[in-house]
């Protein structure tokens, strides 16, 4: 499973023009789904993601995570982050989850990051979103939960 996470000042996702989530100060996070991936996958990733420090503290530092200021999460599905791009020049998604798994997977991804405290908002699974973002920095980490595995 990995995680794109961007740090923001703002963002939103609509889908056919209508806003179905929206953010302040937070982090919009982009989660991938891999054939394989279990629920110790999410428990790393969403612990992961609300703790990781990469905002500034009153001296510029990245010493502050969600958690401490208080953040929101925006949280989208996007299986397009399994992309093989080895050969050729057309992604392959072959190592991406079915989406009766990957949907199963995402939603508890959403119901550990409610649990976390932090206002999360949501995109819509499998469908075709657009998603305006704030980029604060800019910052964008990605973290992959086979690195823990």
């Amino acid at each position: 499973m990995k995680a794109l996470i961007q740090r923001v000042t703002a963002a939103t996702v609509s889908i056919g023009g209508e806003v179905v989530g929206k953010i302040g100060q937070g982090l919009v996070v982009f989660v991938g789904v891999a054939g394989g991936d279990m629920e110790k996958d999410v428990d790393y990733l969403v612990q992961k993601t609300a703790g990781l420090r990469i905002f500034a503290d009153e001296e510029g530092k990245f010493n502050l995570s969600a958690l401490d200021i208080k953040g929101e999460l925006l949280l989208v599905s996007q299986f397009t982050l399994m992309a093989d791009t080895k050969k050729g020049r057309r992604p392959s998604f072959t190592g991406a989850a079915p989406p009766e798994q990957a949907e199963k997977l995402f939603e508890l991804f959403v119901e550990q990051a409610r649990s976390t405290g932090l206002q999360v908002e949501t995109g819509r699974f499998q469908e075709y979103m657009q998603v305006e973002i704030h980029n604060d920095g800019p910052v964008t980490v990605m973290l992959d939960s086979r690195d823990k595995f």
